[in-house]
């Protein structure tokens, strides 16, 4: 038998029996509503059967990701064949649930294998887990139909789906999306607009797409919008070049045009004008995993700088006798043990049933933040060796950037942040 497949047997057992005990306790309420956990107190130790899925995702990062890391970032070659060891692994489709064919992972045990791929390659981990982003509005807010078809088509065979929402002109202010759909007689919709930066979108089979269906510019953002899904082979779906970015070169990201391009009804998420809702709702069940990403990327930095501090001698002395690096790793140290818990508490508030925007952006924002200067700080520590791509923290500082710019820069971050604590302080008063 295919060792991963193998893995993966050996994995549905072990999230079979995770299930089973979650589900008498944790629900997911995607309203914010709130629903009932368990009440114990604050626990940091990881379950059995989470320290198996974690050694699981090391061992296939190390034996899988790690070897062909630097080779995709210089060609930027899509690592198709890694995603699909990933999916026979269930780690493309553990956030789907069970009766669609997924792993039905809790969203912490996600953010758990999110780190360990992200240790290996953010570029390839993002390949990998933007699937979950184009997944969550159909998870969170599809109906049984749509469920059952699109869901079920990415865990019937290893097949990509895009989230499709920036556009030329509009990074995070997705409140001025300007793609249009304009309804037939017959009730289906005609999509024309442009789309930018889209990940896996020359590899997906089909794209949450978020359109303007109501014409006046003063319409409420919240009445403005419209989600659909919209199948890739849908005549008038234009996929253009792959973009060369500044790191995680092994991700596919690419513009879309749509020109004249009809959509069924039926591919409406909710309804006409949830758009806006869905977009960022998807947003609560995603950023916590990039946060875990961004704290492997950190935490792969960390590693490689002190391993390095070790070799490298001057004035007779490894340099991690020198109180300067000692101090620079004492930082890096911070940084990731707190951004680790950062995106632990976002995804166990999300596992209650609880609303997590605030904990997600703040762990989203830190998370990113930080892997920025610990990659910089491990260039710092290589010194000029640093600066050769010959040597892996070159990549890392590269790879790390992007982090403080998708799904949210760190200022939307910090407004949502803001808009969470000044709701919450009005509450109170």
């Amino acid at each position: 038998m295919n060792p991963f497949k193998l893995a993966r047997s050996s994995l549905a057992s072990i999230l079979c029996r995770s299930v089973q005990r979650q589900t008498t306790t944790i629900r997911h309420v995607s309203d914010g509503s709130g629903a009932a956990g368990t009440d114990s107190g604050p626990f940091f130790d990881l379950s059995e059967d989470q320290r198996n899925i974690v050694d699981l995702a090391e061992k296939f990062v190390r034996e899988e990701i790690i070897p062909v890391a630097p080779k995709l970032d210089k060609t930027g070659e899509y690592p198709m064949d890694i995603v699909k060891k990933a999916w026979e692994l269930g780690f493309v489709t553990n956030a789907i649930p069970p009766q669609y064919g997924g792993m039905g992972l809790s969203l912490l045990d996600h953010c758990l294998i999110e780190e360990k791929i992200g240790y290996g390659c953010t570029g390839i981990g993002t390949a990998i887990s933007a699937n979950a982003l184009g997944q969550a509005p159909v998870i969170l807010f599809g109906n049984e139909e749509q469920k059952k078809e699109y869901l079920g088509r990415l865990t019937a065979e290893p097949l990509i789906c895009a989230y499709a929402v920036t556009e030329p002109g509009t990074g995070s202010d997705v409140a001025g999306v300007k793609t249009r759909a304009e309804r037939t007689p017959d009730g289906d919709y005609i999509l024309n607009g442009n789309k930018m930066w889209i990940t896996n979108a020359g590899y997906a089979n089909w794209f949450f797409v978020l359109a303007r269906t109501n014409p006046d510019p003063k319409a409420k953002t919240s009445e403005a919008f419209t989600g659909f899904i919209v199948e890739r082979d849908t005549p008038g779906v234009i996929i253009g070049r792959k973009e060369w970015n500044m790191g995680q070169r092994a991700s596919d990201t690419r513009g879309i045009t749509f020109e004249n391009a009809l959509v069924p009804k039926k591919n409406v998420l909710l309804k006409e004008g949830n758009g806006f809702r869905i977009a960022m709702g998807a947003f609560d069940l995603t950023r916590p995993p990039v946060a875990a990403g961004a704290v492997g990327l950190a935490q792969r930095a960390f590693d490689e700088a002190t391993a390095y501090s070790f070799q490298r001698k001057t004035f007779g002395i490894p340099i991690a006798a020198h109180q300067a690096i000692q101090f620079i790793l004492a930082d890096m140290a911070i940084g990731i043990e707190t951004s680790r818990m950062a995106y632990y508490r976002a995804a166990w508030e999300f596992d209650q049933g609880r609303r997590n925007t605030y904990w997600a952006s703040i762990a989203k924002c830190h998370a990113g933040d930080v892997a920025n200067k610990c990659a910089t700080d491990a260039v710092q520590v290589f010194g000029g060796a640093g600066f050769n791509s010959e040597f892996p923290v070159e990549k890392l500082m590269r790879d790390a950037k992007i982090f403080q710019i998708y799904e949210g820069t760190a200022q939307i971050q910090r407004l949502v942040i803001s808009r969470e604590h000044f709701t919450l302080a009005k509450q109170k008063a």
